[in-house]
Parts: structure tokens; sequence; C-alpha cells
């Protein structure tokens, strides 16, 4: 019998051989010899013997692999890209977080996996774009009022609702958009 789990930590691989009646795992898992009643556990570089009757696989909190864990975002372009883009999301009553970055900017790098991990767990209620401000017009720039990086702006109805400039620690950052985000929709 095999177990794959996209975790190791959660479950391991076993194989069970019915000729020998022995039970294998790998990694930090156990070996259960099924004819002696015992098995050997490794963690932490340690083998301890084990009763049988103590040793268990128990299930984990497996994720949930029905939605995606990040979504890469949108890049804008230019202002015409920016204004056809706004003017979708005010049809559709939908509002829009523009993170605006640099590629010189180690925070604005650092910053960019967690806001799309952050817009796979918004992905039906708002969308997510990013500018890189040194491969844009400086119009585009000047259209978002950006004076420092990383900014993340939420827009709704076609105009600036509120923003979060990024220079303090990544999780600070994550949690005041999350809580511009629950404030705007």
């Amino acid at each position: 019998m095999s177990i794959f789990a996209p975790n190791s930590h959660i479950l391991c691989r076993e194989i069970h051989n019915p000729h020998q009646q022995h039970w294998w795992g790998g990694g930090s898992c156990f070996v259960l010899v099924k004819s002696y009643g015992f098995s050997f556990d490794q963690r932490k570089d340690e083998w301890k013997k084990v009763a049988k009757r103590d040793s268990r696989v128990g299930a984990g909190f497996l994720p949930d692999l029905s939605r995606p864990a990040a979504m890469e975002m949108q890049p804008i372009e230019d202002c015409d890209q920016l204004d056809k883009i706004l003017d979708e999301a005010k049809q559709l009553s939908q509002p829009i977080i523009i993170d605006w970055m640099a590629s010189w900017c180690r925070k604005c790098i650092y910053l960019e996996p967690k806001l799309e991990k952050l817009a796979a767990e918004y992905d039906t209620k708002l969308r997510f774009f990013c500018v890189d401000v040194n491969k844009v017009p400086q119009a585009l720039v000047k259209h978002g009022n950006i004076t420092k990086m990383p900014t993340i702006q939420l827009w709704k109805d076609g105009e600036m609702k509120a923003q979060v400039i990024g220079g303090h620690k990544a999780w600070l950052v994550i949690e005041e958009v999350r809580q511009m985000i629950q404030n705007f929709v």
C-alpha cells in the first residue's frame, strides 16, 4: 500500500512486503516489523524502540488543493491599459489592488510572493495587478501618485480609495493590506 501526501512531514510513503511481513517507511517515519510487534522510530537522529500499540499514522491537516496557493499578479504596462482595467472593474463593481514596485527594491521583491498568496485568497472578490515603475512611462507613475515603493493601492469605482506604503516588515504590510481589503470589499 502506498500513501502519497504533498507534505512528507504529515504522512510518509509506506510499502508493504507481504512475504516478509514488514512495513517500511521513509524519511522521518518508522519501520514496523509486524511479526515482532514493535518498531523503531527515528526522530532527531535518535533510534527509539516503540511498542506496536503506540505506533500510529495520524491524519494531518492537508491543504485545500482545489484552490491555487498563489496567483501571479498581472502587469500593467501603460496608462491606456490602466484606464481599461479601471473601466472593467467599475462595470463589474469589483475593486482592484495595484502593487507599485521596482525591480531594484528588496522590500518589493520580498513582498511580491506574499501578495501573490494573498491574491489566491481573494481570487473571486478582487484582482491583483503590479506595475514596475522602471519599465513603464512616468505618466503612469504620476497617474498613481507614487512617491515611495512598495506602494499597494486599492482602487474602486475608478478611483484610488486606500493605500499602504510598505517600508516595514512584510508580514505587517500584508496585515495592513488585508485590513484595507476588508474595509472596502
